[in-house]
């Protein structure tokens, strides 16, 4: 953990000035829990301005959705308190699971309906006439914390996410470029370069969070998003493009086999790349000199002429992404329209391409349902008159945490944040609180402990149990326009606080708990799964799309990858080759329609041999599998070159190489004798 500096205090105190502006307002307007108002805006605030911002009008509307559906809900099923419950269980269960399958700002639109109502719904059961007076109040407090919120991290020292990219940015291609010049210079990786490939798929990834803010910081950064989203997926198709080029050239050199003038091209490329330079002219050069060194191939190619060719393809792929990358950075940092050509265009068309795991969402959604049944079911059963404390937590707190793993120790260490908000805000209500006379007093009296909450949660270990502690704090002081120190409802609210979400951490443990272990190895069964539907697919599909998305649950599964015991190694060793091996699969299928009968039938059984594979166990390839492969090289080589013909040749390459890298040369099948043909 470090030292907070002034850009963390200066956010403590933004953010403690919009939470009394919001506490101020909500006495001045005269609103029934003006509590809720300050809560919000721990709820609500971000170190990044634009992050602020992205999520507040999704918020809102959240927040008007809960409470309309409360409104319906709560007057007409107040006397059948089961079905209020399922009602009620089933709606943030719902909003729940399609939250998760958004992974932009949107999703706080539904995570926000669905625990809102539980949120207005529940503490409300015992005055059903007044429900729509209640859930107009709590919606207008939850809504102004979040303007206050909004308006201070906007007016007040608003921290830019644009400095925070490019310093990423610069970092994450001094990397890359480290590694494309040693696989073209032929230097050879460090041991962990299949770590290191991982690593960068997880770093582009993670460029998601920051494009967002950037695109509400209102820096004028907002033409530098679509030049964001494009880098992001040149960033990340770099990688199966550079890890292909290590795999041809390696074979290659296997076989001695590298030509003379391929040498010198990559020893100019690998020098470019390591220089850094922005130079079109030479990038050109570069191209010419590719043309130049690509073999023709006719019929009967020789193995290493076909492995040549397929590597100059993905030469002309990292030229392209090279310069584009390079017109992008330049548009990210003056924020100017996107309006030059890219080389390689397809990737803009992918962009938006994101893992949806529906497996994961559902979990999570019938955990929040069995969490709110559970914890009503104690209220109902013990007549607890504080009891709606219990699943009005416990769904906030199942719904908090719902895109990790495990969440279970985070909701627990959310309820160790409600223990230290019901000591100290015990200490205010009965020591602090009855001393202060006037609202400059009052203000004057938070201001400590809301300051140490905001200067808390700009570090990363103790960012949730310090805005745990802010919100669960300010809604058991429970601040009303005058003072009100009953301890008994005191301690009653902060147990069935506490105790919800006790519950919800058990169930949650029951019911939705996963490893990192086990979510990575499922992401790559899921790529593996992608792999099956590809070779079983007919017709056409873009390569490009398939690689982007698996190359975005890789990026989900670098995280994971600490959790994995050692025996793993093997198989987080392929994930780029898998890559590959979607976008040759894809390029096979495409160009296999323009090929000849005896061809296109031996590629057809190929493919139906991948998706075999692809569907079953993560087991080695087999031998058979090679087999097939050979006899679709040997019936595609002897072809006359037609439109698909080239395409599909360097599709088989691709996928012989990623498949069986160590295998020894493609050899074609010695022709039949005449005498044994006429026999046949």
């Amino acid at each position: 953990m470090t030292l907070p500096g002034w850009r963390d205090w200066a956010f403590a105190l933004k953010t403690c000035a919009a939470a009394i502006l919001a506490l101020y307002l909500a006495f001045w307007i005269d609103l029934p829990r003006p509590y809720w108002a300050l809560g919000t805006v721990y709820i609500t605030s971000q170190v990044l301005a634009g992050a602020t911002r992205a999520k507040a009008l999704y918020r809102v509307l959240g927040t008007l959705l809960g409470a309309a559906v409360s409104v319906v809900l709560v007057p007409n099923l107040v006397n059948a308190p089961e079905l209020l419950t399922l009602a009620i269980g089933l709606w943030v269960a719902v909003c729940l699971y399609f939250s998760l399958l958004d992974r932009t700002p949107r999703s706080y639109l539904m995570m926000l309906a669905g625990y809102t109502a539980a949120l207005i719904g529940f503490p409300a059961v015992g005055e059903p006439g007044a429900m729509f007076d209640l859930a107009v109040a709590r919606a207008e407090e939850i809504t102004l914390g979040i303007l206050c919120a909004s308006l201070v991290n906007t007016l007040v020292l608003p921290r830019s996410a644009a400095p925070l990219i490019a310093a990423r940015l610069d970092a994450w291609l001094r990397e890359a470029r480290l590694w494309a010049a040693g696989v073209l210079g032929r230097t050879g990786g460090p041991p962990d370069s299949q770590a290191r490939r991982v690593r960068l798929a997880a770093d582009a990834i993670a460029f998601d969070t920051l494009a967002t803010p950037l695109r509400y910081d209102g820096t004028g950064s907002t033409h530098a998003v679509k030049a964001m989203a494009i880098l992001r997926q040149h960033m990340l198709m770099a990688l199966p493009v550079v890890s292909a080029v290590a795999t041809r050239i390696e074979a290659l050199e296997r076989d001695r086999a590298l030509p003379p003038r391929a040498r010198a091209l990559l020893d100019g490329m690998a020098a470019w790349i390591a220089a850094g330079a922005d130079d079109p002219a030479e990038a050109a050069r570069l191209r010419r000199e590719a043309d130049a060194v690509d073999p023709p191939l006719g019929v009967g190619a020789a193995w290493t002429e076909l492995v040549l060719a397929s590597l100059v393809a993905r030469l002309r792929d990292v030229i392209d992404l090279r310069q584009d990358v390079r017109l992008l950075q330049q548009h990210l940092a003056r924020s100017t329209p996107l309006t030059d050509p890219l080389a390689f265009r397809d990737t803009a068309e992918a962009r938006t391409i994101r893992h949806r795991d529906h497996g994961m969402a559902l979990r999570s959604a019938v955990a929040v349902f069995l969490v709110v049944l559970a914890t009503c079911a104690i209220w109902i059963a013990t007549g607890w008159p504080d009891g709606a404390g219990a699943p009005m937590m416990a769904s906030v707190g199942c719904c908090f945490f719902a895109a990790q793993d495990d969440p279970a120790p985070s909701i627990l260490g959310f309820a160790n944040s409600a223990v230290i908000g019901a000591v100290v805000s015990g200490i205010y209500l009965f020591g602090v609180l009855p001393h202060a006379t006037s609202f400059e007093m009052l203000a004057l009296a938070l201001a400590p402990a809301l300051i140490l909450c905001g200067v808390c949660m700009t570090q990363p270990r103790t960012a949730s149990l310090a805005m745990g502690s802010a919100v669960n704090g300010s809604a058991l002081i429970a601040l009303q326009t005058s003072y009100t120190g009953d301890f008994a409802a005191f301690a009653n609210s902060a147990v069935a606080v506490i105790g919800g979400m006790w519950v919800a951490a058990l169930m949650t443990r029951l019911v939705r708990s996963v490893g990192a272990g086990w979510a990575a190895r499922r992401l790559r069964t899921v790529n593996r799964r992608s792999l099956a539907q590809a070779a079983g697919r007919h017709g056409a599909q873009n390569g490009l799309a398939l690689a982007a998305l698996m190359l975005d649950r890789i990026g989900l599964i670098a995280p994971r990858l600490a959790a994995l015991p050692p025996e793993d190694a093997e198989w987080t060793a392929d994930l780029i080759a898998e890559v590959r091996i979607g976008i040759n699969v894809v390029a096979l299928r495409r160009g296999r329609r323009d090929l000849a009968a005896d061809a296109g039938t031996a590629v057809a059984a190929l493919l139906a041999d991948l998706e075999r594979h692809y569907a079953g166990p993560a087991d080695a390839p087999p031998a058979p599998l090679l087999a097939a492969l050979d006899r679709a090289l040997d019936a595609a080589v002897d072809e006359p070159d037609r439109p698909g013909h080239r395409e599909a040749l360097l599709g088989l390459v691709g996928l012989r190489l990623g498949l069986f890298p160590a295998a020894l040369p493609y050899a074609a099948a010695p022709a039949a004798h005449p005498s044994e043909a006429l026999a046949a």
